[in-house]
């Protein structure tokens, strides 16, 4: 192997030495600043450029470790830390240990690409365009097994910062957002290969643009009207019986004031498992959706003997339907086995939800065929894809009031964003606080609400038909590309 180029004497004391986790820990936390709702995603590449060279400068594939651990750690402290807000201020957890719990599980997320830099210095071949593609391929498996690993939790995988309008958002239909992930990490890879570096970049730009020109899917049915509820009812307050009343009536009142042949409500909208809801009202709101022939869809609990449900539950013209939550959230919907202890430091309502089945099918709503999801659902792409050669509409129906006015919101709607890009389809969000909007097939935001306001978004939208490559292949178009970029650089190192 090749010794590798001495950097500058300034450059280096932040590429080596003692420094150099520092920079890594930075570089990181500047990185979020790619991600909604700052979504400079050109930074990217240029922060994982600098990681790239850490990485290249290492000592050994330990450093290389933990600077990349350093790294992911400066992303997710800086990127997730919204998760203390869930334990301390609404899960009743004391502050210290709410914060402990915070950096804990951010470290264990900042494993991930501390595994991908270790095995890159491990395995470091010579010439700097394999080693570009050992990089991109190894970020990439890092983020698809850490959307995989104990249930997953993909949140802020790199190809998120690369939903429109990013030019490479044109890859999105093809490999997912982990094969996003990948080329953004060969994009920074790029930046450092000379001008033949920057003419493959400018290459991998053009090709992005010129798939956002192409339509995988094609409109289906006639265009549906839809209102998307934001009701707005602070965490604190949304279980407080005395508050049960209220609720009813916010929602009936909004609901009656803005008709539409689809309306939808949060996730867990009424408070109640549906059999204590009263009848009365149920018949109400039935009614209301039946003014345009049309249907209303309700988050609520479920339950029947001693297992109970997330789910959305349909009233009006159509016969009504039912979809149960089936990926739920660890230690907030149920508690992993040995974690009992958990309970007794948090309290959070309803944390013990059974799954509901896999698959489920759409539900036939407003001359729709209605693929819905519910709030932490949407980051797993690959389990959206059995309901998605039937469906027309994507549906996610959330409550991130749990995170209060943090990140999460822009976040969030940033990976339905990728949803919609990766399937064709539009995908409609009813949250509680943020963020309301409709999506178009081409992952481009059509309209949004303002977060943390109470108000319907109303729009037209059109259905969707026909599959894209990733609807057909799901993450393996994404794994394979990952695999023959490692591949082709191990190839290379045997050769020489």
């Amino acid at each position: 192997m090749s010794p590798l180029p001495q950097p500058a004497a300034g450059l280096g004391r932040l590429l080596q030495g003692r420094w150099a986790p520092l920079t890594a820990f930075l570089a990181g936390g500047l990185a979020v600043l790619g991600f909604a709702p700052f979504a400079q995603f050109w930074l990217l590449p240029f922060l994982l450029a600098l990681l790239f060279q850490l990485w290249r400068r290492a000592d050994g594939w330990r450093q290389a470790a933990w600077r990349g651990g350093a790294f992911g750690l400066g992303l997710f402290l800086g990127g997730v830390s919204w998760v203390y807000v869930s334990l301390s201020a609404f899960g009743g957890m004391p502050m210290p240990l709410a914060a402990l719990a915070t950096l804990l599980f951010c470290a264990y997320l900042a494993l991930f690409p501390a595994l991908a830099g270790g095995l890159f210095r491990r395995f470091l071949p010579a010439g700097l365009g394999r080693q570009a593609l050992l990089f991109a391929g190894l970020w990439a498996l890092a983020d698809l097994l850490r959307g995989w690993l104990f249930t997953g939790f993909p949140w802020l995988a790199l190809g998120y910062a690369q939903a429109p309008p990013s030019p490479l958002a044109g890859y999105g239909p093809l490999f997912g957002v982990y094969g996003l992930t990948l080329l953004t990490a060969l994009a920074g890879a790029c930046l450092l290969g000379g001008l033949r570096g920057w003419a493959g970049l400018c290459l991998l730009l053009a090709g992005g643009w010129g798939l956002q020109q192409m339509s995988w899917t094609e409109a289906r049915g006639e265009v549906v009207s839809v209102a998307l509820v934001q009701g707005n009812i602070a965490q604190d307050l949304k279980w407080q019986p005395e508050r049960f009343q209220a609720t009813l009536l916010l929602y009936r009142d909004l609901v009656a004031a803005h008709p539409a042949r689809l309306t939808v409500l949060p996730e867990t909208a009424l408070p109640a498992f549906l059999d204590y809801v009263p009848q009365d009202y149920l018949a109400e709101l039935k009614a209301l959706a039946r003014r345009q022939e049309g249907d209303l869809l309700l988050g609520v609990p479920t339950g029947a003997g001693a297992s109970y449900w997330n789910s959305a539950v349909s009233f009006g013209a159509a016969p009504t339907q039912q979809y149960s939550k089936s990926h739920l959230v660890p230690f907030g919907e149920f508690i992993p086995p040995g974690f009992a202890w958990f309970l007794q430091l948090a309290r959070i309502p309803m944390s013990s939800f059974s799954a509901g089945p896999v698959p489920q099918p759409p539900l036939a709503l407003a001359g729709q065929q209605v693929a819905v999801n519910i709030c932490y659902e949407d980051l797993f792409g690959r389990e959206l894809l059995p309901a998605v050669p039937q469906a027309t509409l994507l549906v996610n129906m959330s409550n991130t009031a749990w995170f209060g006015r943090s990140l999460a919101q822009a976040q969030h709607l940033q990976i339905a964003q990728l949803r919609a890009l990766e399937t064709g389809r539009p995908m409609l969000r009813a949250t509680n606080t943020g963020m309301t909007a409709v999506v178009g097939p081409d992952g481009w935001v059509q309209a949004v609400l303002e977060p943390f306001t109470t108000a319907v978004l109303e729009a037209s939208v059109q259905g969707y038909g026909g599959l894209t490559p990733y609807a057909r292949l799901g993450d393996l178009g994404a794994l394979l590309l990952a695999l023959g970029c490692l591949g082709a650089a191990w190839v290379g190192r045997r050769k020489d």
